[in-house]
């Protein structure tokens, strides 16, 4: 008997996947705990909506991304910290750092996870990788200046 998965099922699919199963597994397993409804041509219909709908919704994500990754090529952000001896900083500048002065300048909310930068811990400029999104990625200037 043909299935739908409404949610993953340990050795059996994952959820939204259209697999075979025994009639006893299906009725007396599948069924009652909700985990799967029988794939008819109503419910396909359904099933192929929501996976159109879902693929529109990404694509929608994926282009803004980029629309946002675009904005944010080669600009460059200025820190000013303070530093000691030979232009070493007091405490290092961070992902959470360089996060908080593009939404001061841009007006953009980046995770201080998708900043992908070993602690700063001088002064000068550095190229720094923002991933906006898992298959969008652009590149930033750092500027670490004295204050």
């Amino acid at each position: 008997m043909k299935v739908i998965l409404l949610s993953d099922v340990k050795n059996v699919g994952k959820k939204g996947d259209v697999v075979n199963s025994s009639d006893g597994y299906a009725r007396n397993f599948l069924f009652p705990r909700k985990l799967a409804i029988e794939a008819n041509d109503a419910n396909m219909h359904v099933l192929n909506n929501k996976k159109e709908a879902e693929r529109r919704q990404k694509i929608a994500e994926i282009e803004e991304a980029q629309k946002v990754a675009n904005f944010l090529k080669g600009k460059e952000i200025r820190l000013k910290v303070k530093s000691g001896e030979s232009g070493r900083l007091f405490g290092s500048i961070t992902g959470k750092d360089i996060s908080e002065a593009i939404k001061k300048n841009f007006n953009i909310d980046i995770d201080k996870k998708k900043i992908v930068v070993d602690a700063i811990r001088q002064l000068g400029g550095y190229e720094v990788e923002v991933k906006v999104y898992p298959e969008v990625s652009t590149k930033i200037k750092v500027v670490v200046e004295e204050q």
